[in-house]
């Protein structure tokens, strides 16, 4: 049985100031959400503040707790620092992170310029460690105990054909959160991840399996539970790590894919089969999906 509702009470994270990068759309969206209706006051960053301001509205509607909306490229420390710096005006002081922003598309890799596998790696990893840093300082500064929690992906620790940049960026992603779990833990700091398997989100999955290729290679049989993801089981699982009632995970990857990668590890590993010429129509539909979405 699939459930919508929510795992935890509905004041788990009052009290908190949390930050979203990716906020305003996707996954990222579904689990500011979550933490808002718990009581949280959250941030939502990313690069367009009309998706921002308008998700912005729709969760503060939802929980009727002021969600602050703010335009930042995390590629740029400046502008992550501006977010911090606008989360303390607003809230006094910020307790959580969640690194959710990214940057994803399929390709045979030798395809790939180096201006493509930056372009991933930079808003992944480099974006990551903007955040952090910027957060981790301002914590161990103010003597503040405090949750990160990294959005990676099953295929992190497997890697994956057809989205090297990502796995790439993932991995380095990964060895972050293990190693500053150790590092930061003696400041109360904790880091930690989740790895989603399947969980639709019209952005990502247009710029991902464009055209009719969801219908060639469908998601869920790909899954021992034969059903894709609920956001709000997502949700719920971020919402739990960055609680109180986690105080003790520190340093974890938890997936949540329904069995996904035991069944198969690397997820776009069925690519081998699209012939050179239907790469050529994918990478085309692929891109004129991604000119009418935003960032995941």
């Amino acid at each position: 049985m699939v459930t919508k509702a929510g795992a935890l009470h509905k004041d788990a994270l009052r009290g908190k100031t949390i930050i979203v990068t990716g906020g305003g759309t996707g996954l990222g969206k579904a689990m500011a959400t979550y933490f808002s209706v718990l009581g949280a006051h959250v941030v939502i960053a990313s690069r367009k503040i009309a998706i921002l301001q308008a998700a912005a509205d729709e969760i503060t509607q939802q929980s009727g707790i002021q969600v602050l909306p703010v335009a930042c490229d995390v590629r740029d420390i400046k502008q992550v620092e501006a977010v911090l710096t606008a989360a303390l005006k607003a809230f006094g002081q910020v307790d959580g992170l969640v690194n959710n922003a990214a940057g994803n598309f399929i390709s045979p890799t030798e395809r790939l310029s180096a201006n493509a596998f930056s372009a991933v790696i930079d808003i992944v990893l480099k974006g990551t460690v903007n955040t952090s840093l910027s957060l981790g300082k301002y914590w161990i500064k103010e003597k503040i105990q405090a949750a990160v929690l990294n959005v990676v992906t099953t295929y992190a620790f497997t890697g994956s054909a057809y989205v090297v940049p990502s796995a790439a960026a993932k991995g380095g992603v990964l060895a972050l959160t293990r190693s500053l779990a150790v590092e930061w833990g003696k400041y109360g700091i904790r880091t930690n991840a989740i790895a989603p398997g399947p969980f639709p989100t019209k952005g990502a999955w247009e710029r991902l399996l464009p055209g009719n290729l969801a219908e060639q290679f469908d998601p869920k049989e790909r899954v021992p539970l034969k059903r894709v993801g609920e956001l709000q089981e997502l949700a719920n699982l971020a919402a739990f790590l960055l609680s109180d009632y986690a105080c003790f995970i520190n340093g974890e990857v938890i997936t949540i894919d329904g069995g996904e990668w035991l069944q198969g590890a690397g997820q776009f590993s069925m690519l081998e089969s699209v012939s050179p010429e239907m790469w050529d129509v994918l990478i085309a539909q692929a891109k004129q999906a991604n000119e009418h979405s935003s960032e995941r």
